[in-house]
């Protein structure tokens, strides 16, 4: 099912669920995204195949006719979606609580949104709650991973910068991606390395600037390819050192919590004293707190911080 297909269904869905009243299929053409750029005779067919698609899945949709309107409404019946209690022993507990850990929040609802803001515009009473039942999206701070995890999707070639370990060179790399893993707190690249001619795994806080899609023939994963032993090669020992940061008073009242030693200074700028290992993952952190922020020490940390902002900028 191709992605334009899959957000127009998941919107359609979100939109008959979060409606207080049926509507009719000239509402529903306005208010999911996926509909209303479509012809008359076009949508018709469009939304006949997709109220019988969901059907088929088990979504009930509801055809309710008033006899002061001149077309039926449709709704999704809340008590008929929703699953009922489930019980779950405690192995599989553990496994849904370590996947809560790794998915956070939600891109999911950006491609739903839509539907609720026309729906609510137009003047539809819409549920509150369920926007917010509905978000899901993977926890991670490196800028990469939004387009490396659409390039596996939709199975792409990328290309993108990338800082060899232990190493200020900087070498372009082109990679038939296979999968995205994270593995002890850092997410990797795991596909086909085209310049090397070998599998290979790339760490994304080390992948400097945009990654670009490249066309051509769709990627092949092969079969029995595990990605897991292909990116768990022993990590390089990273001795935790302490960074030396000035931080504007009042401000990052975050990193002040988890700081080493704290000294506050007349000048307006505190001299804070944090432990890190990895001068990337600190990089992004830092970064995302711009001016009340500096390093001061050390030079690689300083460093990475630089060009993190130069990529944001660029």
């Amino acid at each position: 099912m191709s992605r334009r297909k899959t957000e127009r269904l998941l919107n359609l869905v979100i939109c008959l669920l979060a409606t207080r009243r049926p509507l009719s299929a000239e509402q529903i053409r306005q208010a999911v995204p996926g509909y209303d750029r479509e012809s008359d005779e076009a949508f018709q067919r469009m939304f006949e195949r997709d109220k019988n698609e969901l059907r088929e899945i088990g979504i009930p949709i509801d055809v309710l006719r008033d006899p002061w309107e001149d077309e039926p409404g449709y709704r999704i019946e809340r008590q008929a979606y929703e699953l009922p209690e489930i019980t779950l022993e405690p192995d599989e507990a553990a496994v849904l609580g370590l996947a809560a850990q790794v998915w956070q929040r939600a891109s999911l609802a950006e491609a739903a949104s839509g539907a609720l803001l026309k729906l609510r515009a137009g003047g539809v009473q819409t549920e509150q709650a369920l926007g917010g039942a509905l978000e899901l999206r993977v926890d991670t701070k490196d800028p990469a991973f939004p387009a490396l995890w659409e390039a596996v999707r939709d199975r792409k070639v990328v290309r993108f910068d990338y800082r060899g370990s232990g190493s200020e060179n900087v070498r372009t790399r082109t990679v038939e991606p296979w999968g995205v893993v994270s593995r002890r707190g850092r997410w990797y690249l795991a596909g086909f390395d085209r310049d090397r001619q070998a599998p290979r795994a790339f760490r994304l806080s080390r992948i400097l600037g945009e990654v670009a899609t490249l066309r051509g023939p769709s990627v092949s994963v092969p079969e029995g390819v595990d990605l897991r032993e292909l990116v768990g090669f022993p990590d390089e020992p990273m001795e935790e050192r302490t960074a030396v940061l000035l931080v504007r008073g009042g401000t990052c009242e975050g990193l002040r919590q988890v700081a080493r030693a704290v000294h506050e200074n007349a000048d307006g700028w505190d001299r804070v004293e944090l432990r890190f290992g990895d001068p990337e993952r600190l990089a992004g952190w830092l970064a995302s707190l711009g001016a009340d922020v500096r390093v001061a020490e050390p030079p690689d940390a300083r460093d990475a911080v630089i060009r993190r902002l130069k990529g944001a900028l660029a």
